[in-house]
């Protein structure tokens, strides 16, 4: 069995029950070495064939699958964060399917959602924003147009920007003239990992705040009034409002 798993965003313990039962099950293992935390393999059984994807094409991950499957062991396939965000596994699956060797994916921990947690906020607050937009800014990877930051940010929701810290004055820009004003932002480099750093700005001064801290790689953009606003309260615990679980003035049925 092919077991695709999302390590999570650093913190080794940050990877889900099932993925850890997994890694330590398997008798193969090919890991995105650049980004994934070596301290993960610790949890590997003794004599588990190790491979690091950083050096590794897609026809050399999927030969190694192969094998692997033809001689009865398993394979982990380990990626950094949850697997469905950025984690080019559309393709390796799709190469399994014509070879109608069998597999699972094991969702992880987002980087985004680790990040949030860094700064300790919410995404989506009532009567500020319910949405959360997930996306990066154009590099060597195209974005479609339809999907420009710019038209984007105009939305107004939260926003988590990926794989894009690299590109910062490019996303200011974006940001700057999608959203109409001048917003919080955070940036959450290497989120819950031991050197983890976090910087708050807004749009007039993240960008020199990022040079000043020699940020280049590996950090989490976030966007949006929901860094820095006033809000209002969830009516989920409100002692007015009722639902199936509870009457009104917070008495349970």
């Amino acid at each position: 069995m092919i077991y695709i798993v999302g390590a999570g965003p650093g913190d080794v313990d940050l990877i889900t029950v099932k993925g850890r039962d997994a890694l330590s099950r398997a008798d193969v293992v090919i890991y995105a070495g650049s980004l994934v935390s070596p301290a993960h393999l610790e949890f590997c059984k003794e004599g588990v064939e190790k491979f690091n994807s950083a050096s590794m094409t897609l026809e050399d991950v999927i030969e190694v699958m192969k094998r692997a499957t033809e001689e009865g062991k398993d394979v982990v396939r380990l990626h950094t964060g949850d697997p469905a965000i950025y984690g080019a596994i559309k393709e390796q699956m799709d190469e399994l399917d014509k070879l109608n060797i069998e597999y699972t994916v094991v969702p992880g921990v987002s980087s985004c959602t680790a990040a949030a947690a860094a700064i300790k906020k919410e995404f989506t607050l009532p009567g500020v924003t319910q949405t959360i937009i997930l996306t990066r800014v154009e590099g060597r990877t195209p974005v479609p147009e339809t999907e420009d930051l710019e038209r984007l940010a105009s939305v107004g929701a939260s926003m988590a920007i990926f794989l894009s810290i690299s590109m910062i004055e490019k996303v200011v820009d974006k940001l700057r003239r999608g959203y109409g004003k001048n917003v919080p932002i955070a940036i959450v480099e290497r989120a819950t990992w031991e050197n983890e750093r976090v910087i708050f700005g807004t749009l007039d001064d993240i960008a020199e705040k990022v040079h000043e801290a020699g940020i280049k790689k590996q950090a989490q953009i976030l966007v949006g009034d929901f860094i820095d606003c006033e809000y209002e309260k969830s009516k989920l615990y409100d002692k007015d409002f009722t639902h199936m679980f509870r009457s009104s003035h917070g008495k349970n049925k």
